[in-house]
């Protein structure tokens, strides 16, 4: 593909609360087996972009352990190839990334150093299946200067924690609004984005120069009027992991058979790092219903509507019910957990009750497993 990729996964937010404590978002576990980041990085190995940056910094340890090996997505290749890159400190530089541009514009010796006509811009922290040979495609043919993938969401959703814009009849974009007080449109910007690739090192070298360090805020909004920036719209499943709500409700969606059909049973793939763990163990009285589990769990108690990440063991006569249970929990008998998300390595004690009522509840516990 006459292409390269830039994944970017860098950033946290507060309304993730403390399940970003020891994690970027991008990392965050999703369908039992996956992490966020996977979905994009499947995008771009399916795509046939064989040299992808990822751009890493808050909490990087967990995420940059996931992807020590590229050839889970297909990027073990000569050519090309997957590169994980943090902040350093240079001659020219010491500072953190201050924003998207910024982190683009301290590695813009990635930008400089290829041949590739066009740069493919993707967030870390979106579910999604694309094809982006299609999307350049549409870049082409509008002779556009940056292309945004956008989507129309349903008047229920509360649009103004997104990108938001507005095109006219050819799909030109007008006016783009980010996180606008009051939305005037529904249609939201996706966070993926086509341009390119000599003209994106022009634009972060100005950003550079004027202390301008956002990709939407002082390229896209800025020059919407002297560049060429078309929408592209899809219409297939996409979520933003922006809060733990949003966090729970992808899971959620993995519980529905047409979700899982989409994703893992249709091509093109969706690929992750493979841990060697025995397959799920149900002892005698266990009980599961509309779940996923994963490898490496053990089961005694009941589970309905929930997820089970790796590793979990769950114990006699516990009810799990409409919870995601991230990996490597050990859950005391008699427990009942509801409406909660259960943070990794936690140890829940024998006979204990946790349930969110109004909101999704995040758990909590102090591994005691191997403390001393």
């Amino acid at each position: 593909m006459r292409a390269i990729g830039i994944i970017l996964a860098g950033g946290t937010n507060h309304r993730m609360k403390e399940l970003t404590t020891k994690r970027a978002i991008a990392a965050m576990p999703i369908a039992g087996s996956y992490r966020s980041i996977d979905f994009a990085l499947s995008n771009m190995s399916n795509s046939h972009i064989s040299k992808v940056a990822v751009l890493v910094q808050y909490n990087a340890k967990s995420l940059s352990d996931h992807l020590a090996s590229a050839k889970w997505w297909n990027f073990g290749r000569k050519q090309g190839g997957l590169i994980v890159s943090t902040p350093s400190v240079t001659n020219n530089n010491s500072a953190w990334y201050r924003g998207t541009a910024d982190s683009m514009y301290q590695n813009i010796e990635f930008l400089k150093n290829s041949h590739e006509p066009y740069v493919i811009i993707a967030s870390g922290d979106c579910i999604y299946k694309m094809d982006y040979n299609k999307l350049l495609e549409y870049h082409i043919d509008k002779k556009a200067d940056i292309t945004v993938v956008c989507k129309d969401m349903p008047m229920s959703v509360e649009v103004e924690r997104f990108g938001t814009i507005k095109m006219n009849e050819e799909s030109r974009i007008e006016d783009f609004e980010e996180k606008p007080i009051a939305a005037l449109s529904h249609t939201i910007s996706c966070g993926i984005y086509v341009i390119r690739r000599r003209q994106l090192i022009e634009l972060l070298e100005k950003c550079a120069e004027e202390d301008r360090f956002d990709f939407v805020r002082d390229i896209l909004i800025r020059y919407k009027n002297q560049k060429k920036i078309f929408g592209y719209k899809i219409n297939t499943y996409w979520k933003n992991i922006a809060s733990v709500e949003d966090y729970f409700a992808a899971n959620m969606d993995f519980l529905k058979e047409e979700t899982r059909n989409y994703f893992f049973k249709q091509h093109p793939d969706i690929y992750s790092k493979v841990d060697d763990l025995p397959p799920a163990k149900y002892n005698v009285g266990s009980y599961v219903k509309n779940s996923l589990v994963s490898s490496g769990c053990i089961i005694n108690g009941r589970i309905e509507n929930s997820v089970v990440f790796r590793g979990t063991f769950i114990g006699n006569n516990c009810v799990i019910k409409n919870s995601v249970i991230l990996n490597d929990i050990y859950i005391g008998d008699n427990t009942y957990i509801e409406n909660c998300i259960v943070e990794s390595h936690d140890t829940i004690p024998a006979n204990s009750t946790y349930k969110g009522e109004d909101k999704i509840k995040v758990v909590l516990e102090q591994n005691i497993r191997y403390s001393f």
